[in-house]
């Protein structure tokens, strides 16, 4: 079986592999835009519409266009239908493939049909879209047809439709290369079905179907995932083999963290310097990131310090970097290490992120030390720097450790402080207050606390019913 050379390892699995099988519909269906500069016009009007309202069709402006007596070629048409989809309006994009057959009484294509197929699929929902299957005249349900309808299931996780379909596929012959098996690999993947992942790839193997990076992949996902490490590592070494074969940083770091969570700490470690080793100035930022939360994991003290200077001298100063080196000095117990690096943090900041005290908040707690967490609070209150969110975090803590009351004071002040729109109020830690202050019979506090949560609508609101409902004397769990 021979490998596609391709990009390996960028963007997500599953979204990677389904968003380039559409079967080439793009290619299929489009053309080159006009150049002249009424159809350009006309071209800019239209998105410029759409960008202000996706909800508001299009149509009549193209029907304007033509009753205007300008002309409008179906290869225009096409391209309007490709822009509109590239921009997620598909919607808009539905209109105007049902105006150019319905309307314009142009042909439809294989790929137009395919096209169309996902866009109903999207925009009206499955069972709308194996309607539109079943009206397709036989003769025009080639491979490009069949494909698109196995993407739509896939995409909805539909496995016994998508299995059905490529069933049928294999039967008319349509199912010749990796791109249709990689949609059902793509399937299992996302599925959880590894051992039908595993089967379809050793039935390419068989047939010597072409595979591509994103098949071996996912097939290695797979095994990570199910902490297969024999097979991950026999096929980690496929991959190093082959010529043709780019590895990244990506594919090491996913290996090292299955080996991580089968206690291999050893291997992890390996595994983790080969993945730095392919780190460059495109991948710095996320990759160090990864790499120092993974060194955490298995208490690899050292090797976090040195990727954080390596962070610092690369990267400069921003407020992500210095989120991920405490949470990574969480992991080890490193609290002397995190008050340093929040002090360095506060000594250079420019935007102030509130989540980063509260991670030193949160770090104190889970070493027992809730005085030097509630002193910290009080300074961050003094100084004006703290908010709602650094009493809802000491009060979960309280909450989570047992100590009731310290836990309603802070909830207590968590509700009188303003806080930023959208931000909600942790539902388990507020009941678990409303419970305590409801068997103290303290209906008045419980009340008190509810009301201020529900006026700043910090509280979706029928949770705020139950709530209410629970501390006037019902007995239901909420």
């Amino acid at each position: 079986m021979k490998l596609l050379a391709s990009n390996p390892w960028c963007g997500h699995a599953i979204s990677t592999v389904l968003g380039a099988l559409l079967y080439s519909t793009e290619a299929l269906a489009s053309s080159t835009i006009s150049s002249s500069p009424p159809f350009q016009s006309l071209y800019r009007r239209i998105l410029s519409v759409g960008n202000r309202n996706p909800r508001v069709s299009v149509v009549p402006m193209l029907a304007q266009w033509v009753k205007e007596g300008r002309e409008l070629k179906q290869p225009e048409i096409k391209d309007f239908i490709k822009q509109l989809r590239k921009s997620r309006r598909h919607s808009q994009a539905l209109e105007v493939s049902e105006w150019m057959s319905d309307v314009m009484k142009h042909d439809l294509s294989p790929g137009d049909i395919a096209v169309r197929l996902d866009l109903i699929s999207k925009v009206r929902g499955l069972q709308q879209a194996e309607r539109y299957f079943d009206s397709i005249p036989y003769p025009f349900r080639v491979v490009q047809v069949y494909g698109s309808l196995l993407y739509c299931y896939a995409r909805r996780k539909s496995v016994e439709n998508a299995e059905i379909t490529f069933g049928k596929m294999k039967e008319l012959g349509f199912a010749k290369g990796f791109r249709d098996y990689n949609v059902m690999v793509s399937l299992f993947f996302g599925t959880g079905e590894y051992e039908k992942l595993h089967v379809l790839v050793e039935e390419m193997e068989e047939k010597n179907i072409n595979y591509d990076i994103h098949t071996l992949k996912l097939r290695m996902l797979s095994y990570a995932a199910t902490g297969d490490i024999d097979q991950m590592e026999k096929l980690l070494v496929k991959m190093e083999a082959d010529p043709l074969v780019t590895m990244d940083w990506r594919g090491y770091f996913v290996a090292a963290k299955a080996c991580s969570k089968a206690g291999l700490l050893e291997k992890t470690s390996t595994l983790l310097r080969r993945s730095e080793q392919l780190i460059d100035n495109n991948t710095r930022k996320i990759g160090y990131g990864r790499l120092m939360t993974s060194h955490a994991v298995i208490g690899n003290k050292d090797e976090v310090y040195r990727i954080w200077d390596l962070h610092k001298n690369t990267l400069g100063f921003y407020n992500k970097r210095y989120q991920c080196m405490v949470n990574s000095l969480m992991k080890l117990g490193d609290i002397d290490g995190a008050e340093k690096i929040v002090q360095e943090w506060e000594s250079g900041v420019k935007c102030y992120d509130i989540r980063i005290p509260n991670l030193l908040v949160t770090a104190y707690c889970r070493q027992g030390l809730f005085e030097k967490a509630k002193s910290y609070v009080e300074k961050l209150m003094e100084s004006g720097k703290g908010n709602a969110s650094t009493f809802l975090v000491l009060a979960t803590e309280y909450h989570m450790n047992g100590h009731m009351g310290e836990a309603v004071e802070a909830m207590k002040n968590a509700a009188k402080m303003s806080s930023r729109p959208g931000w909600k109020f942790n539902h388990s830690t507020l009941y678990a207050c409303l419970k305590y202050l409801k068997e103290k019979r303290d209906m008045k506090s419980a009340l008190e606390i509810l009301r201020l949560v529900g006026k700043k609508g910090n509280l979706p609101k029928g949770s705020w019913d139950k709530l209410e409902n629970y501390v006037d004397g019902g007995q239901q769990q909420v």
